[in-house]
C-alpha cells in the first residue's frame, strides 16, 4: 500500500512539472479564453459515447476533467454558461452583483433553507469558484489525515492549482488594520502570507489577481486535452442511467436537456473502468442522486420516482458554517476589499473582514432585481428580506421604502467594513430532500444552525475576538470613539440578512444575536458523506460505475474556506483514478 501511494505521488508530481512548463507558455492568454471543446448543449448529438460523463462542471468538476482527458474520453456537463462570456464574475467589484441577480440565468441560483437563511448555489461553468469572495486556503495537516489523502499527493494537487489561480493579496490599510487588530487581541503567532491553514493570523491567498480579475476552477480546463473533452454548456442533467439487470444496479449513461428542451443521452463507453462522476456539488449531487433513484426508499417513492437502490444516507450529514458579521462604520476612507486576513482562533471560529471605499455610492434602484453596488451593506439588502416586518410583509416594496429610507443618510454611514466570525466545523447537521422531481428547482434542504450548543459557544467566543479587534489600538484610526459594541451591534441586527424575527436583547445577549443575525458563508457541504453514501475512493455505496467527487462528500467544512481543497481533490482524484487504472490496464509505466 505504501508502495502504491509512493507511485502515486511521484506520478502527480511529474505531470505537475511538464503541465506547469506548458502553462507558462500558455499564460499571456489567460483572459482570452476560447476553449475550442466548449460548446452549448444545443450543439450535442442526440446519443454519444465517453469513458468517462462528469456532471457538474463546477470547483471539483473542471479539474476532474482536465486531469482525466489527458488519456480518456471525458464529457463535462455544465448547467450553467461561460464564466467568460459574464463580465460581472471577473470583476472583483461587481461580486455582489451576480449574487443579487435573481434572473433564470444567473451564474447564481437563491435558495433559502427552511432555516430562513438567504443562500445561492452556483450555475456557471467553474461553481462556486465564480461568484465567491475568492479566498484561498488549503485544508490543515489534520484533515488531510483524517480524510486518509496522501500527503505527498495532496500537496502536488494543490500546486497545479495554484499555478493557475491563487495569488498573494496586496493589503490596503483595512486589512492592515485588520491583521494588526488581530494580533493585538491575541490571535497569535503571525504567520504572515501562507496557503497553510495554520493557529493564529494569516494573509491568506486569493483567486483575485493583482489587478482584481477573478481566476477561476474553469481557468484549469486549459490542463485538458483538447481531443480528449468536450464540456457542453447549459446542459441539464435529469438522471443518471442504471442497468439493474445484475447483482447491482450499474451506472451507464444520462440524460440531459439543452436549454431549448431537446433531450440527449450520453452513454458509457464499453469497459468496466468507465464511470459517471456526480461533480454537482452539496445541493446538485445529492438531489441528483434522488432523482436516479438512489436514496431513501420511502421519500422516492412519494414523488413517485422507481427505486434503484435504497440508500437512506443520502441527502443527510447537511452542514452549512454559520457566519455571523458586525458592520464597523469608519471615520476614514477604506478600500475595497474582499476576504484577505484571517485569524484561526483556538475557540473555534475564524475571524476575517471586508471593507468597501464606495460606501457613498448611492445605487440607482434598491430593487432586487437591479443591483448596482460593491459592498456586503447593500448585498445583504439586495438578498435578503427586512427582518423588522412580519415574513409574509417582506416584499420588494417593503425593501425599496428602507432602501429610499437609507438614500437619506449621510454617505459617512455608508463607510466602513464587515468584521464576521464562522463556526469551525460545524457539530449542527440538518438534511436535504426532494421538493419535485425538477432537477432544475431547488431541492429543500434544513441545516439546523447552532442546534448543537458547541456552535453557539463558539459563536460568542467568535464575537467576542471581534469585539476585541475593534477596540484595539490598531484598528482606532477606522472606528468612532463613541460607538459602544453594544451600539454595533444593535446596527448590525437591523441589517435584513435572513427572514428571521429579532428579539429585545440582541444586542445585549450574543447568544441571542448569533441565532437571530445568522447567514451563510456559502460553506455548505454533506449530503454524500464518506462512509454514508461514498467509500474512502468516493464510489457511491451499493452501486457500480459511479461516484461522487465534491463538496458534498465532505464530513466538515476544509480550512476557512474549502474552494481551494474542492479543486484540489478534483485533482487529486483524476490523478489516482487514472494511476490505477492504467495499473490495472498494466500501463503504469507509459509516459503520462
Amino acid at each position: 500500500m505504501a508502495a502504491d501511494h509512493q507511485l502515486f505521488a511521484r506520478t502527480l508530481s511529474a505531470i505537475v512539472a511538464t503541465s506547469f512548463f506548458a502553462l507558462l507558455c500558455s499564460l499571456p492568454q489567460v483572459r482570452s479564453v476560447d476553449y475550442t471543446f466548449m460548446k452549448d448543449a444545443t450543439q450535442a448529438p442526440n446519443v454519444s459515447y465517453y469513458d468517462y460523463i462528469i456532471v457538474g462542471g463546477g470547483t471539483a468538476g473542471c479539474p476532474l476533467a482536465a486531469t482525466l482527458s489527458e488519456r480518456f474520453r471525458v464529457l463535462l456537463l455544465e448547467r450553467g454558461g461561460s464564466p467568460y462570456a459574464d463580465e460581472r464574475i471577473g470583476d472583483m467589484t461587481r461580486f455582489s452583483d451576480t449574487l443579487s441577480d435573481t434572473s433564470p440565468t444567473s451564474p447564481s441560483q437563491r435558495f433559502v433553507s427552511e432555516d430562513g437563511v438567504i443562500n445561492s448555489r452556483p450555475r456557471v461553468l467553474g461553481g462556486g469558484s465564480c461568484i465567491n469572495a475568492g479566498f484561498y486556503t488549503r485544508a490543515g495537516e489534520a484533515y488531510v489525515a483524517d480524510a486518509g489523502w496522501d500527503v505527498d499527493a495532496t500537496e502536488a494537487a494543490y500546486r497545479w492549482v495554484e499555478d493557475v489561480v491563487a495569488f498573494e493579496p496586496e493589503l490596503g490599510p483595512w486589512q492592515a488594520a485588520l491583521q494588526s487588530g488581530l494580533l493585538e487581541s491575541g490571535i497569535a503567532p503571525d504567520n504572515g502570507f501562507t496557503f497553510d491553514h495554520i493557529d493564529g493570523t494569516k494573509v491568506g491567498g486569493s483567486i483575485f489577481d493583482a489587478d482584481g480579475r477573478r481566476h477561476t476552477a474553469a481557468d484549469l480546463l486549459r490542463y485538458a486535452r483538447e481531443d480528449g473533452l468536450d464540456v457542453l454548456l447549459r446542459a441539464r442533467v435529469a438522471k443518471i442511467l442504471f442497468n439493474v439487470r445484475g447483482r447491482r444496479p450499474v451506472a451507464h449513461g444520462v440524460v440531459f436537456h439543452d436549454s431549448k428542451g431537446r433531450m440527449h443521452k450520453a452513454y458509457l463507453n464499453a469497459g468496466r473502468s468507465n464511470e459517471v462522476i456526480l461533480s454537482a456539488g452539496a445541493m446538485g449531487s445529492p438531489q441528483l442522486l434522488m432523482l436516479s433513484g438512489v436514496g431513501p426508499a420511502h421519500h422516492l417513492r412519494s414523488f413517485g420516482i422507481t427505486l434503484v437502490h435504497d440508500q437512506p444516507e443520502v441527502g443527510q450529514g447537511m452542514s452549512d458554517n454559520p457566519m455571523n458579521a458586525i458592520y464597523v462604520p469608519s471615520p476614514s476612507l477604506v478600500e475595497v476589499s474582499l476576504i484577505q486576513v484571517v485569524g484561526i482562533t483556538q475557540v473555534g471560529s475564524y475571524v476575517e473582514g471586508a471593507s468597501g471605499s464606495n460606501w457613498g455610492v448611492r445605487p440607482r434602484s434598491f430593487g432586487m432585481f437591479s443591483p448596482q453596488v460593491i459592498s456586503f451593506f447593500f448585498f445583504f439588502l439586495q438578498t435578503g428580506q427586512l427582518a423588522t416586518v412580519p415574513p409574509k410583509q417582506r416584499t420588494p416594496e417593503a425593501i425599496a421604502l428602507a432602501a429610499e429610507a437609507m438614500r437619506q443618510l449621510d454617505d459617512s454611514a455608508f463607510r466602513g467594513g464587515f468584521i464576521l466570525e464562522k463556526v469551525l466545523g460545524p457539530l449542527s447537521t440538518g438534511h436535504l430532500e426532494l421538493r419535485n422531481r425538477n432537477p432544475d428547482d431547488n431541492p429543500s434542504v434544513t441545516f439546523n444552525y447552532f442546534s448543537h450548543p458547541e456552535d453557539l459557544r463558539r459563536c460568542v467566543a467568535g464575537l467576542q475576538v471581534i469585539e476585541r479587534v475593534i477596540q484595539s489600538k490598531a484598528f482606532e484610526n477606522f472606528t468612532y470613539p463613541n460607538f459602544s459594541m453594544e451600539t454595533l451591534l444593535n446596527m448590525s441586527t437591523g441589517f435584513p440578512v435572513n427572514l428571521l424575527p429579532r428579539h429585545d436583547n440582541d444586542s445585549t445577549s450574543l447568544e441571542q444575536f448569533c441565532r437571530d443575525t445568522v447567514m451563510t458563508i456559502w460553506h455548505y457541504h454533506g449530503g454524500c458523506q464518506v462512509g454514508r453514501v461514498v467509500d474512502t475512493e468516493y464510489r457511491v455505496l451499493g452501486v457500480d460505475a459511479l461516484r461522487v467527487i465534491d463538496g458534498s462528500t465532505f464530513n466538515a467544512s476544509p480550512g476557512t474556506n474549502p474552494q481551494a481543497t474542492v479543486m484540489m481533490l478534483g485533482r487529486y482524484m483524476g490523478v489516482k483514478i487514472r494511476s490505477e487504472r492504467l495499473k490495472v490496464e498494466g500501463t503504469e509505466g507509459a509516459k503520462l
